[in-house]
Order: structure tokens, then C-alpha cells, then sequence
């Protein structure tokens, strides 16, 4: 299992766990965290699983893909630590990570 703090945008923090295979939009969605829209269910056409994933679990992710970073750059809080949390896999390679979930727009 990965364990990965989520961050409230109130600032509120929770530890999940996730299994690997999953997107980390899933883990959020499952672990019970509502702020997380996901209005499109994954289908990779809003973006209303806006995250920031901390700076040093970011550098590792494969990065986005330009049909992600079209829909993340619509955005007025769009920045460097800007993933949709539906495109990213979660693996060993989130182990620890710290995610807030992005304002909405």
C-alpha cells in the first residue's frame, strides 16, 4: 500500500493508502474526500481533480500530457506542481507524498 497525505483546501490533512494500479483521483474519491469533484470521472475532460503534488514526489511522476496541461492551464491556479490527479498512477513513487487539493475555479 502508498501512503499519501491529502490536504484540504481549509488545510485539513488526512493520511489514505491507495493501491497501486490506481489513478490517485481514485484514491482521493475512495478514501472519502469530497472536495475532490472528478466530474468527469477520469475521462480526462475537465479539471476538477485539480492537485498539487509536493515539489519533490512531482519530480518523479512521468510528466503531464499536453492534452493535461491544455485542461490545467484554463486554470487560474495552474503552476508548476499542477497535476490532475486522474492521470496520475499511483506507485511506489507517491509513497509519503503530500497533495493539496487545488481552489476550485
Amino acid at each position: 500500500m502508498v501512503k499519501v497525505t491529502i490536504i484540504t483546501r481549509g488545510g485539513d490533512e488526512q493520511v489514505i493508502s491507495a493501491e497501486p494500479g490506481m489513478t490517485l483521483m481514485e484514491a482521493i474519491r475512495d478514501a472519502g474526500v469530497d472536495e475532490l469533484l472528478a466530474l468527469c470521472g477520469g475521462c480526462l475532460s475537465c479539471a476538477t481533480c485539480h492537485v498539487f503534488v509536493d515539489a519533490e514526489h512531482g519530480q518523479q511522476l512521468p510528466p503531464r500530457s499536453q492534452d493535461e496541461h491544455d485542461l490545467l492551464e484554463g486554470s487560474e491556479f495552474f503552476g508548476e506542481r499542477s497535476r490532475l490527479s486522474c492521470q496520475v498512477p499511483v506507485s511506489e513513487l507517491l509513497d509519503g507524498a503530500r497533495i493539496k487539493i487545488a481552489p476550485e475555479d
